[in-house]
């Protein structure tokens, strides 16, 4: 059972063209229409997600926090990050550049970039307005050879594009190093190992007692400070990642409805059903089915 939506699950499950599969990336464009189908599919990506929004305005959720993200801005998101929509404009439009965890392999030097605690917690960057129009037009410019391109070099092409646009961004990170402290907080040591733990065994453990003794707090404790830094409880962080699980193995897995429940440690399918009703308000035979 996959835990994340690897860069061949976003080609089917987004419908993207399979002849346009380049060395490992994927460049997908969202008017209003696609964004509001994002709303029911939250979800994970095994690799780095580089999110452009062209007009109007998007609230999403990334790493337990909210973000409001306006025009020109850039949302970078690290390997295995959760990814919700909550909201957005009605003008909105984003492009968003897809890159599997093989394909920053190639790069050594962008290692630094994927594993940037400054990035985790703060994944919207403002850019300086002359900087906005060109790389706009670079990232339009990048979509089209993407789109169009039949060069034997194009994937070759690709990188040498992609290596020069993560490194633009990468210098907007003198401003923001100066803009917070560099060092996380200890609340926020607790909350990235909970996000680790809550990746790895959400699929089969959903009891705070679990993720407490793994931490050694109490559950009073975690559960206190979990839902003062980010407005939810850990049991609702529990609920909220095994949907994300849930959710991808319905759309992705040919499995049954009672496989899958068995996969993920329930009982029986009723019980499966039930949790995940509750969770979503469908059943996951409509929400496969939808």
């Amino acid at each position: 059972m996959k835990s994340l939506l690897t860069l061949d699950d976003v080609y089917t499950l987004y419908k993207i063209d399979h002849s346009l599969k380049s060395g490992g990336m994927f460049i997908m464009h969202h008017n209003n229409h696609s964004i509001q189908e994002l709303l029911g599919f939250r979800h994970q990506f095994d690799g780095l997600l580089l999110s452009f929004v062209l007009t109007g305005t998007v609230r999403a959720r990334i790493h337990f926090l909210e973000h409001d993200v306006n025009k020109g801005d850039v949302v970078v998101m690290l390997p295995q990050l959760m990814i919700d929509i909550q909201k957005f404009s009605k003008n909105s439009e984003m492009l968003t550049i897809g890159l599997s965890l093989d394909y920053i392999s190639a790069f050594p030097t962008l290692r630094e970039f994927i594993t940037s605690d400054q990035l985790r917690w703060q994944p919207v960057i403002q850019l300086k307005k002359e900087e906005l129009i060109l790389q706009q037009e670079f990232i339009n410019f990048m979509r089209k050879y993407y789109l169009n391109s039949k060069s034997s070099k194009k994937d070759e092409i690709l990188r040498y594009f992609t290596f020069a646009l993560i490194t633009s961004i990468s210098e907007e990170f003198p401003g923001l190093s100066q803009s917070m402290n560099c060092s996380i907080s200890r609340t926020q040591e607790i909350i990235d190992d909970l996000y680790a733990l809550l990746s790895k065994h959400a699929s089969q453990q959903r009891t705070v007692k679990f993720y407490a003794q793994k931490l050694n707090l109490t559950p009073q404790y975690l559960t206190t400070l979990v839902k003062q830094e980010t407005g939810k409880s850990v049991l609702q962080w529990i609920d909220h990642v095994f949907t994300i699980r849930a959710k991808s193995t319905l759309k992705i897995s040919n499995s049954s409805i009672k496989e899958i429940s068995n996969e993920f440690h329930f009982t029986d399918v009723s019980s499966f059903c039930r949790y995940f009703k509750r969770n979503t308000g469908l059943s996951p035979k409509k929400f496969r089915d939808g």
